[in-house]
Order: structure tokens, then sequence, then C-alpha cells
């Protein structure tokens, strides 16, 4: 199976980030939350955002921003595991800022490209047990 890997600049610093079949369980285990419906949850809300005007009533909520940056955080460990440490506000303190609006629609890419790849895999894998 395909690893897939990007590298997004934050704060001025490339930071490596990494998809696999993988992910989901890590995440499990170090935040005992699901991937798949964290991702959904910040997804909708990014799209409720810009639909609205307001700015005030428009920002992500703080439980989203946090899901945001254990998402952020786990791919980011799952791709360099000598360099980024184990604790996850320790990673956030490299960085004066961090842009879920910058960040988030390239770690939503990464994602997508790994589902691609699994999901292609598997129709592979069936065809071949099918033929």
């Amino acid at each position: 199976m395909q690893v897939i890997r990007t590298t997004i600049e934050i704060d001025g610093k490339k930071v490596e980030f990494k998809a696999s079949a993988a992910v989901p369980r890590i995440y499990r285990i170090k935040f005992g939350k699901d991937l798949f419906m964290d991702l959904q949850k910040i997804a909708k809300s990014m799209k409720e955002k810009g639909k609205k005007k307001d700015r005030e009533s428009s920002e992500i909520p703080i439980s989203d921003l946090t899901m945001f940056e254990n998402i952020a955080y786990t791919m980011a460990k799952h791709a360099d595991p000598e360099n980024v440490p184990d604790d996850v506000m320790e990673w956030l303190e490299r960085f004066n800022t961090f842009s879920i609006y910058e960040v988030l629609p390239e770690i939503l890419k990464l994602w997508n490209l790994n589902e691609e790849t699994m999901s292609e895999a598997k129709k592979n894998s069936d065809q071949v047990a099918g033929s």
C-alpha cells in the first residue's frame, strides 16, 4: 500500500505529514476519539463558517480547533516520530501561529489522497480475489 506524505509550511517551518491506514488507530489510541467523525465535524464547521457573514458569530468552536490540532499532530508524528515530541502541546509550542484556515485544506487533501489510494487497493484486491 502506498503511503501518502506532504510537507506544509507552518509559521515559516516545513512540517511533514503522513497519511496511512494506521492514522485512525494512532489517533484513537492517543486521543480516545474517532478520526473520521472528528474530520467530518471540522469540515462541517469550516463549511458553516464560510456561509456566515458576521465574523464573530462564525468563529470555529474551540473543541473543533482542538480536534484539528490533534489530527495535524498525529499526522506529523506519524511522518517524523523521531523529531515530533510525544506531547501535542510541546509540538504546538514550536509555532508562533498555526492557522487552521491554511493547514486544514492541505490535511484534508492529504487524507483524501490516502482514502483514494486505500479504495483503489481494496478494489484491486477484490478483483484479484474474484478472478
